[in-house]
């Protein structure tokens, strides 16, 4: 039975589990496989969530498709876990997932007016989480935001809680100059004080650089994917134009390469 059902192409959902439950099982699973934990598997976790991302972002639909299989095999690698260690079962976590949406759109399912403007759908589930983290004795502003979050995300998220609570600058002046006391503190510690001490004011200026983007309505996150797409298209274009030359980069100096950079920054700016 469980051989037909691992070899049914359209058995959907139950095909996984039953594949997970093979590859887990003690006596004939896979040997990598058994010996895996949460903590081995998470790190998998968060590195398909950014594979998504990315390809959403190259509008690349055929392997968005493969990707988003490979982050749901690691909520059924997760939830295998949970049911042999007897925490929850993959039913468990879709009954939870489904009773949390439902109560989040009482617009939707319930007896709510749904007509709401976005911000103030917004402001409605923030109150709902709010009273969701109350029934988890989660009474500190700042509790519930997960410590494993990428930590320019995490900046964000804590910044958004602090605001809540009326602990925010009023405009965006106010943070720019604090980007300008971080920045003269950073160099004072670049030139006087320890690596760790380094470590930390250059901590808070990207802190202070995270909470600006929150001002200006940017996701800080976005915004150095997009930085970082830019920086590698317009290296990649400069590597071309050495290899037109018979170079690569570690056959050119410093002051080529600046020049080709703003070549190529300039050809972008006429497309």
């Amino acid at each position: 039975m469980a051989e037909d059902l691992i070899n049914d192409t359209n058995a959907g959902i139950e095909r996984l589990l039953e594949i997970m439950r093979r590859l887990r099982d003690p006596v004939s699973g896979c040997p990598w496989d058994i010996e895996q934990d949460f903590d081995s598997i998470a790190p998998y976790t968060i590195e398909e969530a950014y594979e998504v991302a990315d390809a959403i972002e190259r509008r690349d639909w055929p392997e968005l498709e493969g990707e988003l299989g490979d982050l749901l095999l690691q909520t059924v690698y997760h939830t295998a876990m949970g049911e042999e260690a007897g925490h929850f079962s993959f039913q468990s976590v879709v009954r939870a997932i489904s009773d949390k949406m439902v109560a989040r759109h009482p617009h939707v399912f319930g007896e709510e007016n749904r007509d709401k403007s976005a911000d103030q759908q917004t402001a409605d589930w923030e109150k709902i989480k709010a009273a969701e983290r109350a029934g988890k004795a989660q009474q500190g502003t700042l509790d519930g935001v997960a410590v494993g979050l990428p930590a320019l995300l995490r900046a964000l998220k804590l910044q958004k809680r602090a605001a809540r609570v009326g602990f925010d600058w009023p405009s965006t002046d106010e943070v720019i100059d604090k980007i300008t006391e971080e920045a003269a503190e950073l160099v004072e510690a670049r030139d006087t004080l320890t690596q760790a001490e380094i470590e930390e004011e250059f901590g808070d200026l990207l802190f202070v650089m995270a909470n600006l983007g929150r001002h200006l309505g940017l996701d800080p996150e976005a915004a150095l994917r997009a930085a970082n797409a830019k920086f590698t298209r317009r290296f990649e274009a400069v590597e071309a134009k050495l290899a037109e030359r018979g170079k690569r980069p570690a056959d050119s100096t410093l002051e080529e390469m600046d020049a080709l950079w703003d070549q190529v920054k300039a050809e972008a700016r006429t497309l």
